[in-house]
Parts: C-alpha cells; sequence; structure tokens
C-alpha cells in the first residue's frame, strides 16, 4: 500500500460517524448490513448515511451488493488488513512489541485512572463541561426565512450558551420581510441579519460547529445541503413560509407557523442535557425532535 492510499482511507476513518458505521460492518461479519439498520443502529438519518457510506464505498473500505430489491454493505477486510499492515510495517525496527505490551498494568482501577488522566477538560461529543458554549448552524436552501427565524430564536434562547448562525446553499440575498416583521414584532434584535452562503463557514478561520441543523422541506422536493464536517447533524425540515402563494395574511400566517415549530423544537433541543449524554443518545435525540410537529404544509406552494 502506498502512502497516498493510506491517507485516504485513515482520511475517510477520521470522521466519527464513518469510523462507527466501519466498525459497525467489521462486526457484522461478510455478510454486512442494509442502509436502514446501520442508521437505526447509529442513530443517523437517511441522507448522512448515503454521503458516509459512499465515501467509504469510494476509498475501498466497504463494498456494496444488492439482493432482490435489497441493498447491503459489508466491510472490505482485506482493505483493513492491507491498512493495518502498512501502519506496522516498520514498528518497533522489526521487533516484537508484545513483551512491551503485556508489561502495561491492565487493573481495572489503574485502567481507569490512566483513561482520565488523559482525558481532556472539555471533549467534542456528549461528555463536555456544563459550562462549554456550542455553536450551532441552520441550513436551508434561500437563507431568508427559516434559517433565520432558527438562528434569532436560538440566540434569544440559547442565553449566551449557544451561538446560532445560518447560511443557505443557495442564498436569496436578502432577509425575507415578513420574516423580519415577525421576528420585530416579538421584539428580537435583526439589526445584524442578512441572507448569506454557507460557503462563509466552510472557510478555515470560520467558527467550528458542534451541531448543523437543515431546516429545508425535502418532503416538497428541496433539496437539503450536506454538511461534511465533524459536527453532530440533524433534518428539522419546516415547510417554506416564503414560497406561499396568497395575500399578506397566507404569508404572514405561514411564517407564523414556521417560527411556531422552529421555536418547539429548539426549545427541547435546549432542554436536553447535553453534558450526560453520549454522542450515540445525543444524534438519537437530536433526530427524534425534527419529526416533533413534522405536518406538511397544505398551502399552495410555487414550483
Amino acid at each position: 500500500m502506498e502512502m497516498l492510499n493510506a491517507a485516504d482511507l485513515l482520511a475517510a476513518l477520521g470522521h466519527e460517524s464513518r469510523l462507527g458505521i466501519f466498525r459497525l460492518l467489521v462486526e457484522a461479519g461478510p455478510e454486512g448490513m442494509n442502509p436502514s439498520a446501520i442508521g437505526e443502529h447509529l442513530g443517523l438519518p437517511g441522507p448522512t448515511m448515503s454521503f458516509h457510506l459512499s465515501h467509504l464505498a469510494r476509498v475501498g473500505l466497504i463494498g456494496r451488493r444488492q439482493e432482490s430489491r435489497f441493498i447491503f454493505y459489508a466491510a472490505n477486510y482485506s482493505a483493513m488488513d492491507d491498512l493495518i499492515a502498512f501502519l506496522t510495517s516498520n514498528c518497533c525496527g522489526g521487533s516484537s512489541c508484545l513483551p512491551r505490551t503485556a508489561t502495561v498494568d491492565t487493573t481495572p482501577k489503574r485502567r481507569a485512572r490512566a483513561q482520565a488522566a488523559t482525558m481532556p477538560a472539555t471533549t467534542h461529543r456528549g461528555i463536555d463541561m456544563p459550562d462549554r458554549s456550542y455553536n450551532v448552524l441552520f441550513l436551508c436552501t434561500g437563507n431568508s426565512a427559516r434559517s433565520i427565524l432558527a438562528e434569532v430564536i436560538l440566540n434569544q434562547l440559547g442565553k449566551g450558551r449557544f451561538h446560532a448562525y445560518s447560511a443557505g446553499s443557495h442564498p436569496a440575498g436578502a432577509v425575507n420581510p415578513f420574516a423580519r416583521d415577525l421576528l420585530s414584532g416579538q421584539g428580537l434584535d435583526v439589526a445584524k441579519l442578512r441572507s448569506k452562503s454557507w460557503d462563509e463557514f466552510a472557510d478555515p478561520a470560520a467558527p467550528v460547529m458542534d451541531f448543523v441543523f437543515t431546516v429545508c422541506d425535502s418532503a416538497a422536493g428541496e433539496v437539503c445541503p450536506v454538511w461534511p464536517g465533524q459536527p453532530m447533524t440533524a433534518h428539522w425540515g419546516i415547510p417554506d413560509p416564503a414560497a406561499v402563494r396568497g395575500d399578506d395574511a397566507a404569508i404572514r400566517q405561514a411564517m407564523s407557523e414556521a417560527f411556531r415549530q422552529l421555536n418547539q423544537r429548539i426549545s427541547l433541543f435546549l432542554s436536553l442535557p447535553l453534558s450526560k449524554l453520549d454522542a450515540v443518545a445525543i444524534q438519537r435525540e437530536i433526530i427524534a425532535i425534527g419529526r416533533i410537529g413534522d405536518t406538511r404544509s397544505t398551502t399552495e406552494t410555487r414550483p
């Protein structure tokens, strides 16, 4: 195995979700698992699963087969063996490492103390110190209404513990005036709001996100952006109030409904004891929150 190939494999496994998928498939054996079972086990939504499975398959760490109408993924044990062999080929100058590892103290109390001593004071997933602050990004298509509403709501309710941002995959360039009026009417600060591209948050100098929530309405055929980094992600789809056809009263009603749904979900999110939950539990909870009040608007929308 060449250095470049090894780097590709290690980069693929460097993402928490992909590492979890690969370890699960290694445990499952040659028969593998179907995507829905993997997603249920790890608490990952369908679009996120597809993204990570495609990445692992592209670098050769997993394989894909189809049986009738069903698709199964399985670990590529040969690739795993080659990677391990590459990483250990020069280990200890060619001498055996077993005598050294055999002398390691593995008594439960000392091992626990050793693990605690090496654990950082604050970590990234679910075991953070209570005074830790979190960065949250809300994504939709135009970043003119739904994601803007969510940004303002979380910044208001988060009381400094949560820092909310919003962006769009195809930003409209301006905040929807009905969204701005609704927020102003609630006494919320709208002075600094703007419609912007998610490219701003892909910059190395941008804030590192802990959570990314997509609020676009995939049920209405919207294409939701996929954030490829390290944060926990969930889909909190909301029908687009900016796409409502009708008079001003109908648009304001749709905007108020979007505000209500987002306010409900964000309030539930803020009630989670993040410092006491592990990564799997947090992922499961934020996915479940996205299903709260998930009713489809009967209001006609533009094509």
